[in-house]
């Protein structure tokens, strides 16, 4: 498949590219800074840009299978990143005509897992207290993707771990699995590429936990 990764040089986007290119995709890297993504072996296509306009970044789109975006605050101070900048992928793809796309957001923005015990309810409520304006800005990313034209699938992890890849995790579309507490960044990449050409989960959140 012919793949865009934005957000190519975070912990997810790493992983994103480097899984990718290991499965025999044509992978395009959508970065600031080309220095600041280290993908050993056969590279991907490079795409520099700050992403300051839709009409920027079209050609980073066009003709590609899928985007795969891995956008959002590295810390409270860049709340709002994500809906922004997610803004100009949407519009890039729209202009293009290219439907299928995956981003990332966190666990929170979604629904509470079934039978979610005190400890899983107070951890939430505090998780989110503390990081109200990321995930304000993940909830307006959310709804501006499900206001496009693509084929979206907005996938929601727990706390990230810097872990290797295991290929070891559940899954809940609609949902989010019952104490799923942490999942490695490698395997928020994985699931992403996992979903890509599945069906069940367009028009989707996703819940993905170990």
């Amino acid at each position: 498949m012919k793949l865009t990764v934005f957000g190519a040089t975070g912990g997810v986007g790493q992983e994103i590219v480097r899984q990718a290119l290991q499965a025999g995709h044509q992978v395009t890297a959508v970065v600031r800074d080309p220095a600041r993504l280290p993908v050993t072996g056969t590279g991907p296509e490079v795409f520099r840009t700050d992403l300051s306009s839709p009409e920027a970044v079209r050609p980073a789109v066009s003709g590609r299978d899928a985007v795969l975006s891995g956008l959002g605050a590295r810390s409270r101070k860049d709340a709002g990143v994500a809906t922004r900048l997610t803004r100009t992928v949407l519009g890039a793809m729209e202009a293009e005509g290219v439907r299928r796309l995956l981003v990332v957001s966190a666990a929170p923005v979604g629904p509470e897992p079934k039978g979610a015990g005190l400890l899983d309810r107070s951890v939430r409520a505090v998780v989110s207290a503390v990081l109200k304006d990321v995930y304000a800005d993940l909830r307006e990313m959310e709804a501006e993707v499900a206001r496009s034209r693509t084929d979206w699938t907005v996938v929601r992890p727990p706390r990230l771990q810097d872990k290797p890849v295991t290929g070891r995790y559940r899954t809940v579309v609609g949902g989010f699995p019952a104490k799923g507490r942490f999942l490695g960044r490698a395997d928020v990449a994985h699931a992403m590429l996992a979903m890509t050409g599945d069906a069940a989960t367009v028009g989707q959140g996703v819940g993905v936990a170990y």
